[in-house]
């Protein structure tokens, strides 16, 4: 059995439960015996032993970092899958964005529970979706600017989540240590994607501040990455480009057209890193998939949507990447190899 999709009572595990209880008030209305029967009935739903709670995990597309979210997610959960309490159900659209309303659509008419959209874009087409029941972001670095929450703390609807907002300031810092001739940056990103845009008005922010050049190339997609990064690559003491889902997807193109160059590559994130970037103090993508599985959890368990504020990611991913070091010839310092996790070597 699965609970309904239409109330939006508390937004919580106990939503079923509350439903059931109107029901009963009726029942009591016409007979003290169906009253009965419907208090059973809540009793059950309550100790978990008759229906199954089931969570709809969306991502846009098939990418390394949100991949690892969904596993760290479906791992932390997996006890309760493993007790018959919870039920998964993944979808994703294949970088089709056009298909979001439809796949999720469909997750409400198959009776989900509550719905766990990865990334800014998934999120959005979710609160478009449905006000009725919990839903529960991944990977969100700007969810206020996003339109999904007023306030990091005031989650009154019926959706939070945990943020991926990137540690601008560190990265930069990290930047004019490792790379202190690094004068102008290129900036390459998507400007479809609210999160790539607020990081790189941060980013804009921090060189003003600091005396430094930036220049940008933008992109619509995967194929634009080379190019947009050829054309600043003669330019340009080094490239950043913050957790940008299109860039990421092509950073063998990016780092090549990099390496030419002979200029790094700083990001926002750790798989980028791993894709062949040079350095980030950036986001741990297991982190915030157990971080948000925990919120899962506890919203199953009956917290309220209302009680749960947006969380920011608890942990950045500091890494380096040897093997890039000694292409482009920068020197790592000693204490950064005990701090950062080297990769490359």
């Amino acid at each position: 059995m699965k609970t309904t999709n239409n109330t939006n009572t508390g937004y919580k595990v106990g939503r079923g439960i509350i439903k059931r209880a109107v029901n009963c008030g009726t029942a009591a209305a016409l007979a003290l015996t169906m009253l009965a029967g419907c208090q059973k009935a809540s009793e059950s739903k309550a100790d978990g032993n008759t229906e199954v709670y089931k969570v709809g995990i969306i991502q846009h597309m098939d990418h390394p970092s949100l991949n690892q979210i969904n596993e760290k997610i479906q791992e932390t959960l997996e006890p309760l899958v493993e007790e018959g309490k919870v039920e998964i159900v993944e979808k994703n659209a294949s970088g089709d964005q056009t298909m979001l309303p439809t796949i999720i659509k469909g997750l409400l008419q198959d009776g989900c529970d509550m719905l766990v959209p990865i990334a800014t874009p998934t999120a959005q087409a979710a609160a478009a979706a449905t006000s009725d029941i919990p839903i529960v972001f991944s990977a969100v670095s700007t969810p206020v600017e996003a339109g999904l929450v007023e306030d990091f703390n005031k989650t009154d609807k019926n959706i939070t989540g945990v943020s991926n907002a990137i540690a601008i300031e560190d990265i930069f810092e990290l930047a004019q240590e490792l790379t202190p001739d690094a004068k102008t940056f290129g900036f390459v990103y998507n400007t479809s994607e609210i999160n790539s845009v607020t990081g790189i008005e941060r980013a804009r922010e921090y060189c003003d501040e600091h005396g430094l050049e930036y220049k940008e190339a933008t992109v619509t997609g995967t194929a634009d990455v080379a190019q947009a990064a050829s054309s600043l690559a003669g330019e340009v003491d080094a490239l950043f480009t913050p957790n940008d889902n299109t860039v990421a997807s092509a950073m063998a193109a990016y780092v090549e057209v990099a390496d030419k160059a002979g200029i790094p590559v700083y990001c926002g994130a750790d798989s980028m890193v791993n894709d062949g970037g040079f350095a980030t103090v950036g986001i741990d993508y297991d982190v915030l998939g157990v971080q948000t599985g925990e919120m899962i959890e506890r919203i199953i368990n009956g917290a309220e949507i209302a009680d749960t504020p947006v969380e920011q990611v608890a942990e950045y991913a500091k890494m380096l990447n040897v093997s890039e070091a000694k292409k482009l010839g920068i020197e790592i310092p000693a204490e950064k190899e005990t701090e950062f996790q080297l990769i490359g070597e």
